[in-house]
């Protein structure tokens, strides 16, 4: 996604994840629970049929108005598929461009159609968050 405003507008959107409820429809709900950590609900519908995830996601890696990434780490300590958000930002000549990358290693969110309606989740949130970066400053 490219937007035309500086890094630091897209940056808190981006950087906690209880943000992301805002913007990106696949996050249903994200709860801080500590300091860079969240309990995360994900949720995505494909016609009848709702898929829905409960995961805790940590923010391991911060370079602030560039970088954040987000892993799976439940507090069980038991190992389950991993997880992983990316968000990189760099400023071009009229604005920042944004890449995400969310990296998923299970099973339960595979499949030509789920992956369609991922698709089309993501094209949304996408088109929202330029919504909100162009309105104004972020809280």
């Amino acid at each position: 996604m490219q937007a035309p405003v500086p890094p630091g507008v897209i940056f808190p959107y981006v950087a906690d994840l209880d943000r992301y409820v805002e913007w990106m429809p696949l996050v249903h709900a994200a709860t801080p629970v500590g300091d860079g950590e969240w309990d995360v609900e994900l949720r995505a519908r494909l016609g009848p049929v709702a898929r829905s995830k409960r995961l805790r996601m940590v923010r391991t890696w911060m370079e602030w108005d560039r970088s954040a990434v987000f892993e799976r780490r439940e507090p069980d300590g038991r190992r389950y598929s991993p997880w992983v958000l990316r968000a990189d930002l760099r400023p071009v000549a009229d604005g920042t461009v944004l890449d995400m990358d969310l990296t998923y290693g299970g099973s339960l969110w595979t499949g030509g159609m789920l992956a369609r309606v991922l698709d089309e989740q993501i094209r949304t949130g996408s088109a929202r968050l330029l919504e909100l970066v162009s309105a104004g400053p972020a809280r």
